[in-house]
């Protein structure tokens, strides 16, 4: 499977905010965000629920990736999505960067792959108790 994911008992926006203070404590950096829900609103006056992806990064994991594949880049960051699925329920869906960076020979890339999963794994943990 290319992506874990837990569904969390509190509505979007609180929900989103616990993403984005799990992310910090494993030292993961929102490098890009996409709200999908404003964008087919404009592009296709299409009306959606609340959905984000994030673009999570650790600067030191993405540079040693860089420095052993720097096309690997392509594969970066780690992407997770947020969105509502009803009566007060996100679910968080991580992309699993040990499948991801798998695409690449290195085993240097794929040493960090594993250290990524790692800290993602833990924010999903973290978020499962709060």
């Amino acid at each position: 499977m290319y992506e874990f994911n837990t569904t969390l008992d509190h509505p979007f926006e609180q929900a989103l905010a616990l993403v984005r203070e799990a992310l910090l404590t494993q030292q993961l950096g929102i490098v890009s965000e996409v709200d999908v829900q404003a964008v087919l609103k404009q592009k296709l006056q299409k009306e959606i629920p609340p959905y984000r992806i994030l673009g999570a990064c650790s600067p030191l994991l993405a540079e040693r990736v860089l420095a052993a594949e720097p096309n690997a880049g392509a594969l970066l960051p780690c992407n997770l999505v947020v969105r509502d699925v009803g009566n007060n329920r996100t679910q968080v869906s991580f992309m699993d960067p040990v499948v991801v960076l798998g695409l690449s020979t290195s085993s240097e890339v794929k040493a960090v792959a594993a250290e990524a999963k790692e800290k993602l794994s833990k924010v999903l943990a973290q978020l499962e108790t709060d």
